[in-house]
């Protein structure tokens, strides 16, 4: 398992988590699957995976519930699944941490690739994609109070650590990559969740959100009509 991306899976439902476990495994993935949010997070702190699937709906603790757990804990990447795509399941899955949500029924192949391009986020947390939109990938960038390392890969606000997760880390990397320009909702998906189609805007407004409350809320602007901009 040391050489396996190693993905913990939380699902109640006995045939979609055997079927996806295989379907993973098939892959080339390292499974542990959990049928409950509670034997979920003993696993989680038992094990440290790569990445969380959680299904929403699960008993004991809820996936909502169980993502801002590890969320306390970690910075793992975490995908919700939901078997509605209702705004409230969305936003709240989001609004607890985690980086990305796929509804169901779901394509395995669909699910392996949203896996993968979450786990290209975390692993190349601002280099390559900085350096594709021009942004100082060496030094530090400061805006106001606010400062950047982009070498350590760390964030100051007012010369205080602000802890930000992997794809908040990206998205400010790029937003600081062309300060004072509008970035539309769709070139932020493709550029920091590696959407190679179109996406769910909401994954982008509501990580702006939780951005914002780290940063600061007037540190990034909404051009309505077009998406978002850092103050230079």
């Amino acid at each position: 398992m040391a050489d396996q991306t190693h993905v913990l899976f939380v699902e109640d439902d006995d045939v979609i988590r055997e079927a996806t476990q295989l379907a993973l495994e098939r892959d080339g993935f390292a499974v542990t699957a959990m049928p409950d949010g509670l034997s979920g997070l003993e696993a989680f702190r038992a094990n440290r995976p790569d990445i969380a699937l959680l299904d929403v709906m699960v008993p004991g603790l809820d996936g909502v519930s169980l993502c801002r757990r590890i969320r306390d804990e970690s910075t793992v990447p975490v995908i919700m699944l939901s078997a509605r795509a209702d705004s409230i399941d969305v936003v709240l899955g989001l609004e607890a941490g985690a980086d990305d949500y796929v509804t169901k029924p779901f394509d395995g192949a669909v699910l392996v690739a949203r896996i993968r391009a979450v786990l290209r986020r975390f692993g190349h947390a601002g280099g390559e994609r900085a350096q594709e939109s021009g942004a100082a990938v060496a030094g530090t960038l400061t805006f106001g109070d606010l400062v950047i390392d982009t070498d350590g890969m760390e964030v100051r606000r007012a010369g205080r650590p602000v802890a930000l997760t992997p794809t908040e880390m990206r998205l400010l990397l790029e937003f600081s990559s062309a300060p004072g320009t509008v970035l539309s909702r769709d070139k932020l998906l493709e550029r920091v969740w590696d959407y190679g189609w179109g996406g769910d805007t909401r994954v982008v407004d509501v990580h702006v959100q939780r951005l914002r409350q780290k940063i600061g809320q007037d540190r990034i602007e909404t051009v309505r009509g077009f998406g978002y901009k850092l103050k230079a």
